[in-house]
């Protein structure tokens, strides 16, 4: 075992301007660490079989799921269901870095969901 940390984690870009850490990564359970820029949101999408847990580290994060409105701060989580339509985006005026942690893995068993 070694440490982890967005300096040594594989890192991805999605978007244009949002940043991807894998602190862990398996099949079975993912810990990913983003930052997303003022203005910039996720498209509107649903997992069939993973169920995720966004917890904000930095910032402000408006996380809007089945049609509910949820704005979390620094040190707040908020759980989304497999099968439930969920976007992410920032509202506010800085960065907002959380940690999104998905089980079973969320890539590939994503779908998009109308608004």
């Amino acid at each position: 075992m070694s440490k982890i940390s967005i300096a040594n984690a594989e890192h991805y870009t999605w978007g244009t301007a949002c940043d991807g850490w894998f602190l862990l990564e398996g099949d079975d359970l993912t810990v990913i660490e983003e930052r997303v820029p003022p203005g910039m949101a996720e498209v509107r999408h649903r997992h069939a079989a993973a169920r995720q847990f966004f917890y904000v580290l930095l910032g402000e994060a408006t996380l809007e799921v089945d049609g509910q409105v949820h704005v979390l701060g620094a040190g707040e989580g908020l759980y989304v269901p497999a099968g439930a339509a969920h976007q992410l985006r920032n509202a506010a005026s800085g960065d907002v870095r959380f940690l999104v942690v998905s089980s079973p893995n969320s890539h590939g068993d994503r779908s998009e969901a109308p608004a």
